[in-house]
């Protein structure tokens, strides 16, 4: 792929002593409704179910769905469907460079023990050729609840409810976008709120990103639990949900600390290529009772006053789905889909661009990437497919209606490679202002990349003159020769 990273313009002024800087690395997160939502309204054309309808108040679903239209029940398929989406799909639809995360590690949260998600899991990374990853040599690791390791008695029981099917489809899905990433699997003895919420307070002792495939309809005081999720430097994701904004919004997804992940649908084109939609099921809409966070109110109007769901996207739709392998709830290769497949994609992404800073809210990151403020509705940088098409529901742009720019669906779009989810020039800690110097005095100032594939090309427009930019070092140098304030945009190529 071909990653076009452009810093921001900003004011080069010629006038007095010159502060050398490094530009930031480029980048090349007890009233219950208790009514069943109707289903995903573009999942029509499959055969399909919730691996775990929702439940009772006081507990969490799985947002997994499953085709039923595969193989029939109790037959096994011999390799995967080609109605499923493989790693390498993935990697080319989203611009993946999976090279990356080694040294990072993935949580999953899931209820239940999965007493075969290690083979399942060696199973499904041998057939797409992805680095086995065992207890063995470090990579892969069950906890439960209270942070105990297997083997039993430490671990829940396994309860064949689903949430096998979960738990394949998150463990499969973070190898397929991150194949070098670690994967901790936190497992809780129930669905209840508590016991997962238990698991997310485990995973983010040991993990900088959290994948959580599990919601419910909000309730009152929601806000009381936001306190498991008010991690800064921690990504911790959660799905939207499976049921469209009819469906209302789902919680913890509704939470201002965590990233909301909404679903596409997922379509190949000719030459490799990739298109994308909203997908009906994806949860949408304006929450009850979380509060707008200020990283919100810089894109595109949501129409919300209070915080808005989603935040980004990926394949969720269970037509255009992704293949899995699962030996509890299923018979082996299947198709699956729902939010759950796009979240711990979504994580996987934000573990191949780093760790945000310790400051930084997951999701503020996503929204930076929009270029100005207030209203007007302007797409984001060339670091996310901006998805436009597609609807959740009947109440219009932006929270049921795919748009330019934010909407409910899709958040802010579906990832093109990692710079969306790294922080941006334009709100970086080291160049955050004009930069001055002095006819006459030398300069120097470096132009850095972060998580691109090396060597950089660089590139810079409007510079003053007498100065140049060193296009493989990144390195502006000489000396002005001409006073005046000047517009200059630095503009880098990774080899990739």
């Amino acid at each position: 792929m071909t990653l076009l990273h452009r810093f921001r313009k900003r004011r080069f002024i010629v006038a007095a002593a010159v502060a050398t800087a490094v530009l930031p690395a480029l980048a090349a997160t007890p009233a219950m409704a208790t009514a069943a939502p109707a289903g995903p309204s573009q999942a029509s054309a499959a055969n399909y179910k919730h691996a775990c309808p929702l439940g009772k108040p006081g507990t969490m679903a799985c947002m997994a769905l499953i085709r039923t239209d595969i193989h029939g029940a109790g037959i096994r398929l011999a390799g995967p469907s080609p109605n499923g989406y493989t790693p390498a799909d993935l990697a080319a639809a989203y611009h993946l460079n999976t090279v990356g995360g080694t040294g990072q590690t993935v949580a999953i949260v899931d209820a239940y023990d999965d007493p075969n998600a290690a083979s399942d899991l060696a199973v499904y990374r041998s057939q797409f050729g992805l680095p086995p990853c065992t207890t063995a040599n470090g990579c892969f690791q069950e906890l439960n609840q209270e942070g105990a390791a297997s083997p039993l008695p430490n671990l829940p029981p396994p309860v064949l409810s689903g949430w096998g099917t979960e738990t394949s489809l998150d463990l499969d899905m973070v190898s397929a976008a991150c194949p070098n990433c670690h994967i901790l699997l936190v497992e809780t003895n129930s669905q209840s709120n508590q016991d997962l919420f238990d698991g997310v307070d485990v995973a983010t002792e040991r993990a900088k990103f959290v994948s959580d495939s599990w919601a419910f309809p909000e309730y009152r005081g929601e806000t009381n639990d936001d306190v498991h999720f008010n991690h800064p430097g921690t990504v911790i994701a959660f799905a939207s949900g499976d049921y469209g904004h009819d469906g209302g919004v789902f919680y913890p997804a509704a939470s201002q600390y965590v990233v909301a992940v909404g679903g596409t649908s997922l379509f190949r084109g000719s030459g490799g290529t990739f298109t994308e939609q909203a997908w009906g099921g994806s949860g949408s809409g304006c929450s009850a009772f979380e509060p707008e966070p200020g990283w919100q109110l810089g894109p595109p109007d949501t129409h919300c006053g209070n915080r808005a769901v989603a935040d980004v996207s990926a394949v969720a739709d269970i037509n255009t789905g992704v293949s899995i392998y699962d030996t509890i709830d299923d018979t082996g290769w299947d198709v699956s889909g729902g939010t759950s497949a796009a979240t711990p994609i979504i994580t996987a992404v934000y573990a191949l661009a780093g760790p945000p800073l310790a400051t930084d809210p997951a999701a503020f990151l996503l929204y930076r990437h929009f270029i100005g403020r207030g209203p007007t509705v302007v797409p984001p940088e060339q670091v996310l497919n901006d998805v436009t098409t597609g609807s959740t529901g009947d109440c219009g742009a932006p929270v049921c209606d795919a748009r330019a720019g934010w909407d409910g669906p899709t958040g802010v779009g579906t990832p093109i490679g990692t710079g969306a989810f790294v922080r941006p020039f334009a709100f970086g800690a080291i160049v955050t202002d004009d930069q001055s110097g002095a006819v006459g005095t030398a300069v120097s100032l470096t132009v850095q990349g972060r998580d691109g594939v090396t060597p950089y090309v660089w590139t810079a427009d409007g510079l003053p003159p007498g100065l140049s930019i060193d296009s493989p070092s990144g390195l502006i140098s000489g000396t002005p020769t001409a006073a005046g304030t000047y517009q200059v945009t630095v503009t880098g190529h990774d080899s990739a």
